[in-house]
């Protein structure tokens, strides 16, 4: 435990300074008159003549290779939302996020697994199983879980063959509750409604809370069982 803990507050720390150099490289590139509204707006020009057909396809294909799922999260309110309005952004977020579920879940066990397999077993490892009453849980811990980047965390969850149903409705619904807070707040930090950015900050906060009581419940649970 006090090993977790320490690094835990490593992480943290990590984070932190990560975020402080950002904000140092952004406020010295403000300095020397860099115009980021410009670029900004370049780039939404450039996602709107692609059009929400190529931005969500690339949404459900991209980030199973690596591309960071947020960058397509905050950019789509401000891009698409006067086409399809928020709710339509919404819909068409949650149907890419599926696919890419999909996707990265098929890929993992069918079409990586058999290389994988032979490359742990030359280790003189077995790819771990996942208990079939065990799966609903672990699929929880792991998508909660700060740190490993999206797409690994699905491909853990494919090569340990998790049934596709609980991977798909446990995933699909964490990653969700927080997208559509970031969808909110980019949407309205886009076009300076105030409101709306303090509703998408809420609702992000709302799921962060949310995310510490699971794993709050869960690990008093591991500890009393003594798993």
């Amino acid at each position: 435990m006090p090993e977790a803990k320490a690094a835990s507050k490593k992480g943290l720390l990590i984070k932190l300074l990560a975020a402080a150099v950002v904000v140092l490289v952004a406020a010295a590139l403000l300095l020397r008159g860099v115009n980021f509204k410009a670029y900004w707006d370049e780039g939404m020009t450039v996602v709107r003549g692609a059009g929400p057909w190529a931005f969500f396809s690339a949404m459900a294909l991209l980030p199973a290779v690596g591309a960071p799922l947020l960058a397509f999260v905050l950019t789509a309110g401000p891009a698409f939302d006067g086409q399809l309005g928020l709710g339509g952004v919404i819909a068409a977020c949650g149907t890419a996020l599926a696919v890419n579920l999909a996707l990265t879940y098929w890929v993992a066990r069918y079409a990586l697994r058999p290389l994988v397999e032979r490359v742990v077993a030359w280790l003189g490892h077995k790819i771990p199983q996942i208990d079939k009453d065990e799966q609903l849980e672990m699929t929880l811990l792991l998508q909660i879980t700060v740190g490993p980047p999206f797409f690994v965390k699905n491909y853990i969850l494919g090569l340990c063959n998790v049934g596709f149903v609980t991977y798909l409705a446990v995933s699909w619904s964490v990653v969700m509750a927080q997208i559509v807070g970031y969808i909110v707040f980019g949407d309205a930090l886009a076009h300076g409604k105030g409101r709306m950015a303090v509703l998408g900050v809420s609702l992000l906060v709302a799921a962060g809370i949310i995310v510490h009581l699971v794993r709050k419940h869960y690990g008093k649970g591991r500890i009393s069982s003594g798993r």
